[in-house]
């Protein structure tokens, strides 16, 4: 037996799954957004999808904006302020999508993706997904084109691996995240995180970062969730090997291990406290203006972001 891709309905409620050989750990890709809709694992009798999910792609359709889960942030991630900023002496400001005074989650979140290709093997099962943006945003009108990769391997491994190239005769400014909620088989309060961080950014009370890191250690090692409530953005320590995030349960434990490419992680906690945000981020918020990790991407450069997801 081998992995297998299945790819259902067209359009834009097209639904693409990668499954390995005996359907114990299977993922579900959205063609709208390019987002993971599940990931999913058969353990003792149950099945367990750690994605706060949709029920259909038309549901996403209707309500990506009422949270934005599983969004891909792209080319700016989480919060702009005033949805402004200024690039090589020009003020630009961003048309779409305001949450109070601020711009957030970038412009693509909302698109429909091209299938590429899908292909399977003994020791995986993969598809790449394909949208050119056409710089139809006055607040950013550089086109570009990305390409999305969600790879499915042996050890209940999930990878994604984003591509960002371009044709425009000048460095474009650019930021790329994901913007996933995770749930494990009990309520967020019963789980325990641990992340590779000793520093936060400081947010202002819009949660506009103020420029400064501070220092913050409170998840270097395993520690419960229970009552606590977040919405901050740390800086991941790329220099330990294998840096990256655990949440965990007592029957389950998801790790995710973004590449250098994503250097800082953003959490957040509903208040309906069933499911986690982490996001992976290659800027921090508004870093169009703040320039903590703002990319200059040249034309015809390739700049390229992956995360792996595993569940045990």
């Amino acid at each position: 037996m081998s992995f297998k891709v299945t790819t259902l309905n067209t359009g834009a409620d097209g639904v693409i799954q990668l499954c390995n050989p005996d359907n114990s750990c299977t993922a579900e890709i959205y063609r709208f957004g390019a987002l993971l809709n599940a990931f999913s694992l058969s353990k003792n009798g149950n099945r367990y999808n750690v994605i706060d999910a949709f029920t259909s792609p038309q549901q996403a359709q209707q309500g990506i904006t009422s949270g934005f889960k599983s969004a891909r942030l792209s080319p700016f991630t989480c919060r702009m302020q005033h949805g402004e900023y200024t690039f090589n002496g020009q003020a630009y400001k961003v048309e779409k999508h305001y949450m109070g005074p601020h711009a957030i989650h970038g412009i693509i979140y909302d698109a429909v993706y091209d299938v590429v290709r899908s292909d399977a093997g003994d020791d995986y099962a993969a598809v790449l997904l394909q949208y050119e943006y056409p710089g139809s945003d006055k607040g950013y009108p550089y086109p570009y084109n990305s390409t999305v990769e969600w790879k499915l391997e042996a050890g209940n491994r999930l990878t994604v691996t984003v591509t960002v190239t371009h044709k425009n005769e000048v460095a474009i400014p650019f930021a790329d995240g994901w913007h996933p909620y995770f749930k494990l088989d009990v309520p967020v309060d019963q789980c325990t995180l641990q992340f590779d961080a000793h520093t936060m950014v400081e947010f202002d009370d819009t949660l506009v970062p103020t420029g400064k890191l501070l220092p913050d250690e409170r998840f270097s090692q395993t520690t419960s969730l229970n009552g606590v409530s977040l919405d901050n953005c740390f800086v991941l320590d790329h220099s330990k090997p294998g840096a990256g995030c655990v949440l965990g349960s007592d029957a389950l434990q998801l790790r995710i291990q973004p590449s250098a490419s994503y250097p800082y992680l953003q959490i957040y906690t509903p208040p309906h406290r069933n499911s986690i945000a982490i996001e992976n981020l290659s800027g921090v918020p508004d870093a169009f203006n703040n320039g903590m990790g703002l990319l200059h991407i040249k034309k015809e450069e390739q700049a390229v972001f992956s995360t792996a997801y595993t569940i045990q």
